[in-house]
């Protein structure tokens, strides 16, 4: 009876109805999306693809270690410098104009930040360490400040009244919640690591640049030894990665990346007072033209650029969703035996290890330039992330001797029961998959991000910075439409947190 009342109350509750409202309008956005296929021969191509995998190899590939080296240094540096200020800024996290800009600079995506530093400091290291560490900054002091706000405050005020506020923090605040900044710090090392690879696709020497070499001329069994690399690096990160090896890794990171490209503050000069300046501005032109100019901006790009990148986050939204439940059983001791889970748990490794853009970036050598490859990547990707979260929530519910089991058991006894906490996770990956949907349009698909790579590549970076910020107010958005619905809803993050913030 208990089962039975489960899954009458959840098809009843709200959460129901608004998830209900979530697949109309997905349903509603299918007929305005392109999801044809365009490539002449979608299954040969992906046959080749499937048979590199036979005979990976790294003859061809110049210099496989180096890349690995760079992407682990600018990872480590990113991450470090992030974290380093990202501390910092949550200390003042309760300043409301301090989580405004937290939220703007983070709201741009690492690839985004990197086009922006390219035309300022060219391929110069600072290019990729800022690219990782300024959006990683302002995540650490969001994340940071919630995890302060939330830890126990009891031995901190007894002790501040007698030893000052900053000896109370560091002796009785900061060993307290030492554990919960040490975990996420590491969480954000294994996405600094897939974000460093990925800014290889815009130049920079980490695997990303050899991938995407590796991609373009069709040399399958490189590209899936260098993408083995990339998974052994992440899925090694416990056993190379220590906090007491840091004063050791960080100086030789340093090294690793040096280059000889140097800094022109001409062109940092160039950029600041004519590049981002509005054309009609630079050439001294009134308000009426400054309107036009931002008028036929808006109706050509910015418009069409919102309503794609919409329509293909709220499509991967849904999908996203529909794999999550489908996936969490693989690694749930209510459904798999030990030997199931193992193998589970390697699926969706492999799964939300591998970036967004790279998954992309192979569907659309396969299937040609739509929004299907888009979709299906973030799907992939993050309903990997949210199924792993919720196979871990899943074994913790008790369930009783007489429990259903098969699917009795996942539709009537465990769904019901997870489904706040799956909807809490799926909303709060809406505005990190609207980010990411943004930056597939470098590769040629119709959103926001494909406006701005057109920008940036005809050197009009007044648009660009434009359609930047418009992109970086539509995650605002986003995220705040979120976080009002998962309030509404009473959903909470609960005991497991979200490991790929």
């Amino acid at each position: 009876m208990s089962t039975v009342n489960n899954s009458t109350t959840y098809r009843r509750s709200p959460r129901w109805k608004i998830s209900w409202l979530f697949i109309s309008i997905a349903i509603v956005c299918l007929a305005f999306s392109d999801l044809t296929i365009n490539t002449y021969d979608p299954l040969a191509e992906l046959g080749r693809l499937f048979s590199g995998l036979l005979h990976p190899s790294l003859i061809n590939i110049e210099k496989p270690l180096e890349a690995i080296l760079q992407t682990v240094a600018f990872a480590l540096l990113g991450v470090t410098s992030g974290s380093l200020i990202g501390f910092a800024l949550a200390q003042f996290f309760h300043f409301r104009a301090v989580r405004m800009i937290c939220a703007s600079v983070r709201a741009v995506h690492e690839l985004f930040w990197a086009l922006i530093f390219l035309q300022l400091f060219g391929l110069h290291p600072l290019t990729g360490l800022l690219a990782l560490g300024l959006p990683y900054a302002a995540t650490f002091a969001k994340v940071y400040a919630e995890i302060l706000e939330e830890g126990d405050r009891r031995a901190y005020d007894t002790i501040r009244w007698n030893a000052g506020v900053s000896a109370a923090f560091f002796y009785a605040r900061l060993p307290d919640l030492w554990q919960h900044f040490h975990t996420y710090t590491s969480y954000r090392l294994e996405c600094g690591l897939r974000s460093s690879a990925v800014l290889g696709f815009v130049g920079l020497p980490t695997l990303g640049y050899y991938l995407s070499t590796a991609f373009l001329e069709g040399s399958y069994s490189e590209v899936w030894a260098l993408l083995i690399l990339f998974y052994l690096l992440i899925a090694s990160i416990r056993y190379w990665m220590r906090p007491r090896l840091l004063p050791i890794f960080l100086p030789v990171s340093l090294f690793i990346i040096t280059n000889d490209s140097t800094i022109s503050f001409a062109n940092i000069k160039r950029f600041f007072t004519q590049d981002i300046i509005p054309a009609p501005l630079r050439h001294g032109e009134g308000m009426n033209e400054l309107w036009q100019w931002f008028s036929d901006l808006f109706i050509t790009e910015v418009l069409p650029g919102i309503v794609n990148t919409l329509l293909l986050t709220q499509l991967a939204l849904i999908l996203t969703g529909v794999i999550a439940l489908l996936w969490f059983p693989l690694i749930s001791r209510l459904f798999f035996a030990r030997f199931g889970r193992v193998v589970g748990h390697l699926f969706l490794v492999i799964m939300r290890s591998t970036p967004e853009y790279i998954l992309a970036f192979i569907l659309l050598i396969l299937w040609g330039p739509s929004m299907l490859p888009a979709i299906i990547a973030l799907a992939l990707h993050n309903g990997a992330i949210i199924g792993h979260l919720m196979g871990r929530y899943s074994d913790a519910l008790p369930l009783r001797p007489d429990a259903a089991t098969g699917l009795n058991r996942y539709a009537y006894e465990v769904v019901p029961r997870i489904y706040g906490q799956f909807l809490a996770f799926l909303f709060y990956r809406w505005e990190i998959i609207l980010r990411e949907t943004a930056i597939l349009g470098i590769l040629g698909i119709a959103t926001l991000g494909f406006y701005i790579d057109s920008a940036i590549q005809d050197i009009r970076l007044d648009r660009a910075m434009l359609l930047i910020g418009i992109t970086a107010v539509l995650n605002v958005c986003i995220d705040a439409l979120s976080r009002h619905i998962r309030s509404r809803l009473r959903l909470s993050m609960g005991p497991v947190q979200d490991s790929s913030r």
